[in-house]
């Protein structure tokens, strides 16, 4: 995740020379913002389903 956090700046920001860059690498921010995307929703769907399976471990021991 992390990487695709450093990434974005790249897109815009030449690492080398630190100026900015006439042509921004447009696919490379894209790229990172739908990675960041595709991880938050996959954590969060995770979590959810870990939070059914613990209700319904709660809910059959009374």
């Amino acid at each position: 995740m992390v990487f695709l956090i450093v990434s974005i700046p790249i897109a815009f920001v030449s690492p080398t020379t630190g100026q900015i860059r006439e042509h921004p690498f447009i696919s490379l921010f894209y790229a990172s913002i739908g990675g960041l995307i595709v991880i938050i929703l996959y954590s969060s769907y995770k979590d959810r389903k870990q939070r059914q399976k613990d209700n319904i471990k709660r809910r059959s021991k009374k």
